[in-house]
């Protein structure tokens, strides 16, 4: 009998592997084991030889046991606002993606626009179910994030100084206003909401304003209260009375697609009567383009981000209170192909 079959087989019947077997096996004692499990750096060749035999073995860690040692579930959470929307979805790619990498699981939190729901969430934190929380929110739910609790924010700002990861949403705004200024607009217009809850997205209306200020562009801005009702409601009559408009900068991507349904029922049509660009660079599928002109801030970086700094927490290493990740322009088939000198 080799050593790996006397270690599975016990009464007669297979039994699954522990860590000592793994470490009869490897000849090595469980501690190396343990370390290797855990992460911890030990001599390449005796990771080899301890990674060959958990291979071997198909041996399984328990996690659960392993949680009990550390106080660590290694799992994360990830708080969106809905699943249904395809940058939120695509967020979730590439957080459980970069969590995997790192030995982490996801626990996929849909709020559904439900503020109880993301305090249950926030609860799993205090009772050690999940080692922190990535989120997307806003919910009211300030008096319940803390500072020492491990929480990594998007694009929310809270009272007390959590960190948070965002695009570099005015430099977004300043390249719309550009775009649009090099393609002849001269009646510029931002259409977007008022959040209750402060936010980095209101700097894409700021560099959207001042990107247009300097280039001595009329800007005109048009803020709906949120949550928004009767979106379109309020679109068509102010759309009506402003025919001089040729240029807007949605707040985000589905926001221009509703300012697109609308001004077509008035007998404009993108990018001939008007143009029009986006903000997020949503997708419908990996393999297709963006929807329309758009500014893309890059979800595949702002997870890695996302995660690098919640890694940080946990290991209670310095974590930065804000990373900015840069953005840039699509064009699209909703602005004119820039005319070259």
């Amino acid at each position: 009998m080799t050593k790996s079959e006397r270690g599975q087989e016990r009464n007669g019947r297979q039994m699954k592997a522990t860590m000592k077997d793994v470490a009869a096996l490897a000849e090595v004692g469980v501690g190396t084991v343990s370390r290797v499990i855990n992460g911890v750096k030990v001599k390449d060749k005796t990771r080899e030889k301890v990674m060959q035999a958990i291979a071997e073995l198909n041996y399984e860690p328990d996690e659960y046991a392993r949680g009990l040692k550390t106080n660590r579930s290694n799992t994360i959470a990830l708080i969106l606002p809905t699943i249904w929307h395809p940058f939120f979805s695509e967020f979730a790619y590439y957080v459980e993606e970069n969590l995997s990498k790192k030995g982490y699981k996801l626990f996929l939190c849909n709020a559904d626009g439900n503020p109880e729901k993301e305090k249950e969430y926030i609860q799993m934190v205090k009772q050690s179910k999940v080692d922190g929380i990535i989120g997307i929110t806003y919910s009211d739910i300030d008096q319940y994030v803390s500072s020492n609790l491990p929480f990594v924010s998007i694009d929310r700002h809270f009272s007390e100084q959590v960190s948070y990861v965002t695009a570099d949403n005015y430099l977004g705004g300043q390249m719309a206003a550009k775009a649009l200024i090099d393609r002849e607009c001269r009646h510029l217009c931002y259409i977007g909401g008022i959040s209750p809850y402060p936010n980095e997205t209101n700097n894409r209306k700021a560099g959207f304003a001042k990107g247009g200020e300097e280039s001595g562009v009329e800007v005109q801005i048009f803020d709906m209260e949120e949550p928004i009702q009767d979106l379109e409601g309020q679109l068509e009559p102010f759309l009506r009375s402003h025919p001089e408009i040729d240029g807007i900068l949605a707040v985000n991507d589905f926001m221009a697609l509703d300012v697109m349904k609308v001004m077509k029922r008035i007998g404009r049509n993108a990018p001939y009567d008007y143009q029009i660009i986006g903000f997020d660079g949503v997708k419908l599928s990996s393999d297709r383009e963006y929807l329309l002109s758009t500014i893309v801030q890059s979800t595949e970086e702002m997870a890695k981000a996302s995660v690098k700094t919640m890694m940080a927490m946990i290991l209670n290493q310095e974590e930065p209170r804000r990373v900015v990740v840069p953005v840039s322009f699509f064009e699209g088939k909703t602005t004119k192909v820039l005319k070259k000198d």
